[in-house]
This record gives C-alpha cells, sequence and structure tokens, in this order.
C-alpha cells in the first residue's frame, strides 16, 4: 500500500552533525531528508529546492550512520548537476559519494570489468556518429544530406534508448508515432548497417556503455556480486526524464533491492522525443506498493504571481494516471503580474522585448538575470537582430559548450603558463587582465556584435569569475584559479557571461533569471506543428511552456505576433494554452487534426526534377532552422506540391499538409522552386 511519508522530529541521541542537516529544512524537506529506507519517491515541483533536499539527504544518512559514503550511487543527467551535488555534500562534511550522470558511471565500471566482460580493455567510443551513419547510408543506397543525417542519428538513438532493436523499430516507432526522416524500413536497415559498422571497428557507442554495462551485470554473477557489494543506496535526480535502456541499467544495479530514492517532477515531462518515458515515475508507487512519497510544493524561486500562471496553465492539463499531482505554493513576496503582450509581426515583437530588456539593465537588472525563451531556434535570429539594435548584449544558450570555445581554450593555455611562474596572492584579477590583454582583448571595450561579440564576453567571463573568487578569498593566487578553472571545466560548470540570454524552452530547463520573456506563442510554434496529431505530444508541449514560465523569478511577460513578417495578413492565432491565462479568455480545447499518412514517393520526368528541387530547398530551410525536414514539409506533401505544380498561392493553398501558417512562411520559396 502507498504510504505518505509523515514529519518526523529529529530522535533522541541523533548526532549533533545529523540534527544540524536538518535544521535548515522546511517540513517536507524535511521529512524527505529523513526518509533514508526503503523506496522513497520525492516529487520536487520546479523551485522547491529539490538539489537541497537529495543533499541534505544524504547527508542524514551518512551523518546518522544509515549510508556509508563511498556505498552511494546519486546518477544525475548532467556533469554539471553531478559536480553541484559533490559540491553541496562537501559543504555538509560528507565526502567519497559517487554522484555521476549515467554515462559516466557505467563508463567507470564497464572500464573496470571489460577485461572480465569483453575479453579485453574497453574498447574505443564513436567520435563520430554522424560518419558512422553517413556509411551505413550509404551502403543502403541512400541519398542523404546533413539535416537528414541528423535526423537518423536522432531515431537511431532514440531506438536504442527505448530498447527497439532493428528488427522491431518499424513497430515500436509507429506505436510511439514517430515521423521518422525516411520510411521505417529504411530507418531500420540503415540502423542494422550502422550497429554493424561499429562491430567490424570494435567500437562503442554512448547508448552501448549502458547497454553492455547492464549485460555485463545481468549475465555475469561475479560482476554482479562485487558492484551491488559497493552500491547499496542509490538515488536518481530528474527520474521524470529516465529512458527504457537507464531504467534498465537502474534496475541492474539494484538487483531486486528497494533502497532507491527516486526525485522527479512529472509537470517537467519535456524530453519523450528522445525516448525519456514519465511512466518509471508515474507507476513508481505501482512498483514499490510501500514506497514513501513526499511532495515538494514550496516554490522558494517565483513570485505569487507566476506560481499562479503557472498552477493555472498545468492545471487546465487532463488528469495523469498514476502519482498525486502537484500545486506550487509560493514563498516569497508579491510581485508584479505576469503581462501579455500582442503584436503585429515578429520583428515587432522583438523589438519590444529588445526595449523592455534594456529598460531593465538600464534600472539596474543585470543582463545575466534577463532571459528571451523560445521554442525553436530558428526563432533566435530577430531578437539577436533586435538587442544588437539597442546595444543590449546577449548569450545563445545551447551552442558550444563554454570550455571548449577556442578563446578559452587558449586564455587557459596562458594562465597555467603563467601560473608555473608563481604568481603574488594579492594581484591575481590584475594577472587574468593582464594575460587575456595579451591575446588582444580589451576590458572595457566590446566590440559592437557577431563573433568578436561572443569571443570578448568569453574572455570577460574568466575576469569576472577571478573578481568573485577574490571576494570570497582575497588570498586565492593564480594556480588556484587554474585549479578552479579545471575543475569547472571537468563539470562542465561554466561561469556567467555578462548578456541577456537566448534559449530554447528545452535548454532553459535547470535555470532560473529574474526576468524572463517567453516569446512567439502561436499555434502550430507552441504547440508545434508536427504534435497537433497526438494529444499526449500537445500535453508534452504544455509542459514545455509551463518549464518556461517557471524559470521566471519576478518578471514575466508572454507575447506573441499575428504574422511572421511586415505587412503580411496576420492570421497567425495565439498559443491555444494561453487561453484562460489571458485576462478575459476561457480555456479551450480544439480537437487534434488527424494524422496524414505516408506516402510512398516515386515520380518520374518534370516531377520527379521538382521533388528532387523541392527537397534540396527542404533540407537547406529545415538545417537554418535547426528543426528535423518532415517539420517543414513531409515527403507526402512535396510530392502532392510536385505533382500539381502550383503557379499561385491560391494553387498552393489547395494542397494537402499546407495550412496557414506554412503557407505564410514557405509559399514564395516553394513557388520558385517550382518554377525552378
Amino acid at each position: 500500500m502507498l504510504r505518505t511519508a509523515d514529519a518526523r522530529p529529529v530522535a533522541p541521541g541523533t548526532p549533533a552533525g545529523a540534527e544540524a542537516v536538518l535544521a535548515g529544512l522546511d517540513e517536507e524537506q524535511r521529512t524527505a531528508a529523513s526518509a533514508v529506507s526503503g523506496p522513497v519517491c520525492i516529487l520536487a515541483g520546479a523551485g522547491t529546492g529539490k538539489t537541497r533536499t537529495i543533499t541534505h539527504r544524504i547527508a542524514y544518512g551518512v551523518h546518522t550512520g544509515a549510508f556509508v559514503p563511498e556505498q552511494v550511487l546519486a546518477v544525475t543527467f548532467t556533469a554539471r548537476a553531478a559536480g553541484e551535488l559533490r559540491t553541496r555534500l562537501a559543504g555538509l562534511g560528507v565526502g567519497g559519494v559517487q554522484a555521476r550522470t549515467f554515462h559516466a558511471a557505467a563508463m567507470r565500471q564497464l572500464r573496470y570489468f571489460a577485461p572480465r566482460v569483453l575479453g579485453g580493455p574497453l574498447p574505443p567510443l564513436v567520435e563520430n556518429k554522424l560518419r558512422v551513419v553517413a556509411s551505413a547510408a550509404t551502403r543502403n543506397r541512400l541519398t542523404t544530406d546533413r539535416t537528414s543525417l541528423r535526423d537518423l542519428a536522432s531515431e537511431i538513438e532514440w531506438a536504442k534508448t527505448t530498447l527497439a532493436t532493428p528488427d522491431d523499430y518499424p513497430v515500436r516507432a509507429a506505436a510511439a508515432g514517430r515521423e521518422p526522416p525516411f520510411d521505417a524500413e529504411t530507418v531500420a536497415r540503415v540502423y542494422a548497417s550502422y550497429e554493424s559498422a561499429k562491430q567490424r571497428d570494435g567500437a562503442l557507442d554512448f547508448e552501448d556503455l549502458l547497454l553492455v554495462t547492464a549485460y555485463a551485470l545481468e549475465e555475469h554473477p561475479d560482476v554482479a556480486r562485487q558492484v551491488r557489494g559497493q552500491y547499496r543506496h542509490f538515488v536518481v535526480d530528474e527520474y521524470q526524464d529516465v529512458n527504457p535502456l537507464q531504467q534498465r541499467l537502474l534496475d541492474a544495479w539494484l538487483g531486486g533491492r528497494a533502497d532507491v530514492c527516486v526525485v522527479g517532477d512529472p509537470n517537467q515531462t519535456i524530453y519523450s522525443f528522445t525516448g525519456a518515458d514519465p511512466d518509471h515515475l508515474l507507476g513508481f508507487a505501482d512498483r514499490y506498493p510501500d514506497a514513501a512519497v513526499v511532495k515538494l510544493e514550496r516554490d522558494y524561486r517565483s513570485t505569487p504571481q507566476v506560481v499562479a500562471l503557472a498552477n493555472k496553465l498545468i492545471g487546465q492539463a487532463p488528469p495523469r494516471k498514476g502519482l498525486p499531482g502537484l500545486r506550487l505554493l509560493g514563498q516569497r513576496a508579491e510581485g508584479p503580474a505576469p503581462r501579455f503582450f500582442e503584436h503585429p509581426d515578429e520583428p515587432t515583437e522583438a523589438a519590444a522585448v529588445a526595449q523592455a530588456c534594456r529598460a531593465l539593465v538600464e534600472a539596474g537588472t543585470p543582463a545575466s538575470e534577463i532571459a528571451v525563451l523560445f521554442r525553436i531556434n530558428a526563432q533566435s535570429q530577430v531578437y539577436e537582430s533586435a538587442l544588437a539594435d539597442v546595444g543590449v548584449p546577449y548569450v545563445l544558450k545551447g551552442g558550444e559548450r563554454f570550455f571548449e570555445r577556442p578563446e578559452v581554450r587558449e586564455a587557459i593555455v596562458l594562465l597555467r603558463g603563467a601560473a608555473a611562474g608563481g604568481s603574488d596572492p594579492g594581484a591575481l584579477v590584475p594577472t587574468v587582465r593582464d594575460v587575456l590583454a595579451s591575446t588582444g582583448w580589451v576590458e572595457h571595450r566590446p566590440p559592437a556584435g557577431g563573433a568578436a561579440r561572443d569571443r570578448w564576453q568569453s574572455l570577460a567571463a574568466l575576469v569576472d569569475l577571478a573578481v568573485d573568487l577574490v571576494a570570497e578569498d582575497p588570498t586565492t593566487d593564480l594556480p588556484r584559479f587554474v585549479a578552479h578553472l579545471a575543475e569547472r571545466a571537468d563539470a562542465q560548470h561554466a561561469p556567467t557571461v555578462q548578456g541577456v540570454t537566448l534559449a530554447s524552452m528545452h535548454a532553459a530547463k535547470g535555470l532560473e533569471w529574474d526576468a524572463v520573456f517567453v516569446v512567439g506563442l502561436v499555434d502550430g510554434v507552441l504547440p508545434i506543428a508536427q504534435s497537433l496529431s497526438r494529444p499526449e505530444a500537445v500535453e508534452e508541449e504544455r509542459r514545455l511552456l509551463y518549464v518556461a514560465v517557471t524559470r521566471a523569478r519576478e518578471q514575466l511577460t508572454l507575447s506573441w505576433s499575428l504574422a511572421r513578417n511586415p505587412g503580411a495578413k496576420r492570421a497567425r492565432p495565439r498559443s491555444r494554452f494561453l487561453d484562460g491565462l489571458v485576462p478575459g479568455s476561457t480555456p479551450t480545447a480544439p480537437p487534434p487534426q488527424r494524422k496524414a499518412k505516408k506516402a510512398k514517393v516515386v515520380l518520374e520526368g518534370e516531377a520527379g526534377e521538382i521533388f528532387e528541387r523541392l527537397r534540396a530547398w527542404r533540407s537547406t530551410t529545415a538545417q537554418a532552422a535547426s528543426v528535423p525536414a518532415y517539420v517543414v514539409f513531409s515527403d507526402a506533401t512535396l510530392q502532392a506540391i510536385a505533382e500539381a505544380k502550383p503557379t499561385s498561392v491560391r494553387e498552393l493553398s489547395g494542397l494537402p499538409g499546407i495550412g496557414a501558417r506554412k503557407l505564410e512562411m514557405y509559399a514564395e520559396d516553394v513557388l520558385a522552386t517550382v518554377g525552378g
């Protein structure tokens, strides 16, 4: 029977260190932190102190003797989250706990057991998956471009994370509502060739790391005994994002035991397209009937006004089976009401957002505490231009990793060289400035824009980090600064770069800002067009907006535009998710569109030539928008266009798969492509 963990006082005789660990927690956090035995599920809403709770739970278990630190494995989804766990545990006087990503933990174990399991050292990892996929596609006489190769690689990754083999991929893909870049049988053949190529090369990909580690535990009793003897307590962060492959590895680690604590938020399930399966979280209590379930609902991040909007948004979603729902309770002081704005076109919307960002910066809000969030990466360009026009710096989230940027790598090499010669403990910041100046960096002269501006901001972030470290410890010298940079690089913990953050809603998960602008909220973009045929996909889009909304601490602005370009017909409907949120509106639930059947494309003569031109145009367009090719138009729609040979917008609008939005976005290009 499902049990809800009860709040409990610290037991008499509890060690002083353990009592101190619980002292700063609220009632629900305290309950979760003191539940150190048996299966535990912590449902942690946005801003409720999830990381604080699980680190204090581990520390409490160690200080009370319930856990031996070296026997705890905490699994996260990012290296940065793992580094954050280790740092916080160290601050609580706990060392020795293994906090790693699924892949890092699997690699560490497999490297050790490879001679026993694989008969030799750990095989090399595939360095360039696209190259192997391209080779597999060529062997199947498939014509591809970079966009379709990326789509194929993503589809193979989805198949492997959901434990689908090449043989059962077509059935599994159809059941999941996948829309692969080629027909499912073709993808299955490429998938099989990809696996064969890896075997011939004696290599593994990242999915294989998890699969082979699970196999080692399942099929080698001696390996299982050793690993399960080492790790007796498990914590899984962001459990709503676990995929079937990760769950299989977790089950192999557990070996039928139930000493596992999972932490997640069903309202933030937004990665099912990559294979994440929220049923693992939603069904946890079914799997462990005696599980303790603790709900964290006190939101310490956002104002009550932002929290109320988030609750209203997610409250309009259909109920889901499984664990009890979450309703956030705002704990901060009152703030301004969220604002809604409708604009005639996208450039006007972007200009208004840029002006609002400038006003915030001029009023004292750091640019790094402002974010502009959108559904797809292609939307960023108009905001980059608008912010540049008003002189507000910006940073693109989700691009090249900070420590992999050429200018950062060069700077660290120079700093390391300077540190080898020793340094004055009281001169860290001037020394860092001098070293960076040798690269041509000038502190108070940021370039106007483009790549030069990005380079300047990267180096400025290193100086800002040095300033912060000196503020914490004035004795910090250059060697310690270089060591600190190395630790951050290992954890992918980039320093703050001064600028308004431009990010997709997916990339924003786990982050927060004082002021957030959620933009481009029109049907067909959010929910995105390809989700409209499946109600469950539409609901994931709603959760994506919920994630975006809950990134805001104080100020939240939501906006949309009625047309893409100035002068175009203002016909785009605002996102259906705003109905019931915009003052004076009521919730609506339009019926989902029927999914079009896939057509096999066999065209000859002029129609075939037009079809190939359209495919080439689609590929370029999709790549520029950072979306799969089928999001622009399906093969069936391209075939209909090629056969009809439309010469006007009216003729084009009558073809299947071309709605008002796509007509507005692509009509001119399509007609030009048809005409040669």
